[in-house]
């Protein structure tokens, strides 16, 4: 699964990036990114839209927001099939904005954790689905999920999960929301590749949601000193 992320770009970054030509929020970077917090994501609605989505899916046919909490991944490979899904899959799909997340390796001692991210550190898109929900009352939700797949080489001896990561030259295909065949769009439903990717062990900081800040992403040892993030995965 994918639990917490990290957003350490600025706007402008963000903007190039995607090509935002037009946009409803402001994010700042965010180091330790938690479900049920807002996130910034991109959706296309004639032209790229930087938006606002809470963390969490709540999908068109519930009318409890309390499952949100427990809606924040959809696997790749049952996200056809399963109702909370499968109607956003056709025509609300987005790209959650990132540039690394976390993910916890289990041992002896407990559960270390572990940044990764892109060997560039460039902001990339997770694959993302999204609901958008009136309220009788007038109030307006959208919420959203991360796309998992298993993970690739190397993330497979931290965790068998990882989040799915749309390739730059796939990210337009992706958020087009036309109606077509949703198979179709499974094959980016992969691993990302290995070669592109990092991981290094970080501080034990990231266990706790309150804690947000860049020594979340420093490099950590047990002893406390840092390495480098080229070092091998222990």
């Amino acid at each position: 699964m994918c639990g917490r992320f990290v957003m350490m770009c600025d706007l402008s970054e963000i903007i190039e990036a995607f090509d935002i030509s037009d946009r409803a929020c402001e994010p700042k970077p965010s180091y330790n990114i938690a479900p049920g917090t807002e996130i910034a994501a991109i959706i296309h609605a004639e032209v790229n839209r930087l938006v606002p989505f809470i963390w969490g899916l709540l999908p068109a046919w519930s009318k409890d927001p309390s499952i949100c909490g427990r809606l924040i991944n959809a696997r790749a490979e049952t996200v056809t099939e399963k109702p909370s899904f499968r109607s956003a899959l056709k025509r609300r799909r987005c790209l959650i904005v990132a540039t690394g997340f976390y993910e916890w390796k289990k041992n002896a001692q407990g559960n270390m954790p572990f940044y990764i991210g892109l060997r560039t550190d460039a902001p990339f898109g997770f694959a993302g689905l999204y609901e958008t929900r009136q309220f009788p009352d007038g109030r307006e939700l959208s919420t959203c999920a991360i796309i998992t797949t298993e993970a690739n080489e190397l993330i497979k001896p931290i965790h068998h999960r990882m989040p799915v990561i749309i390739p730059q030259q796939e990210e337009e295909r992706w958020l087009d929301p036309s109606p077509g065949d949703t198979k179709a769009l499974l094959p980016l439903l992969q691993p990302y590749p290995s070669e592109a990717m990092k991981a290094y062990r970080v501080s034990p900081l990231v266990n706790a949601p309150r804690n947000n800040s860049a020594a979340c992403v420093k490099p950590f040892l047990n002893n406390d000193h840092y390495r480098t993030p080229e070092d091998p995965v222990k």
